[in-house]
């Protein structure tokens, strides 16, 4: 039996809630961790979110364990809430659920990413 990436994605987003635009933005200011996981390219194109994280999909894991040695100060616990954004939240999905098989039971990705966000008229900056 062969795995799509559809089934991947489905499976990943089981169960799971994932907040639009408007709810990330409020869990934003509550206190949640926005992760933005795209490419610089991406970011330069498309713009960034004001006050996310700037962790590349490549290096994820490693930032975001509370046991690695090489993650951000910010990855201080299990019980982070983590909100992973990429463009229009299809490889976000993936990401957030890597990072619930680490233990960051909270992590969710942005249902519509970036595009989503963009959007909704919510703040943006040009991407550097």
């Amino acid at each position: 039996m062969v795995t799509t990436i559809d089934d991947l994605i489905e499976r990943a987003r089981e169960g799971v809630h994932r907040p639009r635009a408007r709810a990330a933005y409020d869990a934003q200011q509550d206190g949640a961790l926005l992760v933005d996981i795209r490419p610089a390219a991406q970011r330069a194109r498309e713009g960034e979110i004001p006050g996310s994280l700037i962790v590349e999909r490549n290096v994820l894991e490693w930032r975001l364990d509370p046991t690695s040695g090489h993650r951000v100060p910010e990855a201080h616990g299990y019980d982070v809430e983590v909100i992973v954004v990429c463009s229009e939240g299809y490889a976000s999905s993936l990401a957030a659920a890597s990072l619930r098989e680490l233990g960051l039971h909270r992590a969710t990705d942005l249902d519509g990413g970036f595009v989503g966000w963009a959007a909704a008229g919510l703040p943006t900056r040009p991407g550097g």
